[in-house]
């Protein structure tokens, strides 16, 4: 099978977003006078359930019971907390201070080359997505994509396939002709379940994650530079993940079903 499409995640993807992330919360837990702060540990465990809202609402019934009853009287509230989140992340990123990953705009700029067509499948909203493209390749690189299936586009977010399968509808492709790019269990079993091969770039949060069923898992796309590690998977004999190499391994394990 020829690949023809790449479907990127953006958070842990596209760039190490989760710090910023979590620096957003804590922001908005003060402001609101919550003694709440979610250290990296604390973090790591909550990023197990996708969607800042539903990791919100999480954290009060595991973490801080006491104020259940706060926040099951007024639902709103935490939309309104979760709406000044994404303001204070989308502010932060838009910066810049927040870069692309090792590898991603060289992998960009091949696929483009070399007519892959490109789609983003995120759990986040539409906004900050448009914001980290602003602070890293440009609000008009986003054009390049073909597909953008966004987290407020959808009824339910990673592990459900509704991400994945909306931006295969957008690229009107099957799955067997695209390949997912991914950080996490949870994105991976979107994927799967969406009937794509995914290749895995772990990070912080998630290297000790099972990746059972991955194409590959690696540190990084890597750089000419700056090589790359190979977690599991096939041996690349090459410093990064370029697009030749990429079809290769997309199409021997395609081959091999």
């Amino acid at each position: 099978m020829e690949l023809k499409a790449l479907i990127f995640d953006v958070d842990g993807t596209l760039a190490e977003t989760e710090e910023a992330h979590r620096e957003a919360f804590n922001l908005v837990f003060a402001e609101n006078g919550l003694n709440w702060r979610w250290d990296r540990k604390l973090y790591g465990k909550l990023l197990e359930i996708t969607g800042g809202k539903e990791r919100m609402r999480h954290f009060v019934n595991t973490y801080s019971p006491q104020d259940g009853a706060r926040f099951a009287a007024d639902d709103a509230l935490i939309a309104a907390m979760h709406k000044r989140k994404t303001q204070i992340y989308t502010d932060l990123v838009r910066t810049g201070e927040v870069p692309l990953r090792p590898g991603v705009e060289r992998l960009i700029r091949e696929a483009r080359a070399a007519g892959v067509r490109l789609a983003i499948s995120t759990t986040t909203n539409l906004l900050p997505l448009q914001a980290l493209f602003e602070g890293t390749l440009g609000l008009e690189a986003l054009d390049g994509f073909d597909a953008v299936a966004a987290g407020d586009m959808v009824a339910h977010k990673k592990p459900a396939p509704d991400l994945y399968l909306l931006a295969l509808e957008e690229l009107d492709l099957p799955a067997e002709n695209c390949l997912a790019l991914e950080d996490s269990r949870n994105g991976l079993v979107s994927a799967q379940a969406a009937g794509l091969e995914t290749l895995i770039t772990v990070n912080t949060y998630t290297q000790e994650q099972d990746f059972s069923g991955a194409l590959g898992v690696l540190s990084d796309l890597g750089e000419p530079d700056s090589p790359m590690r190979v977690l599991s998977g096939p041996d690349v004999d090459a410093a990064c993940i370029g697009i030749g190499i990429l079809e290769t391994m997309f199409e021997a394990q395609r081959a091999g079903q």
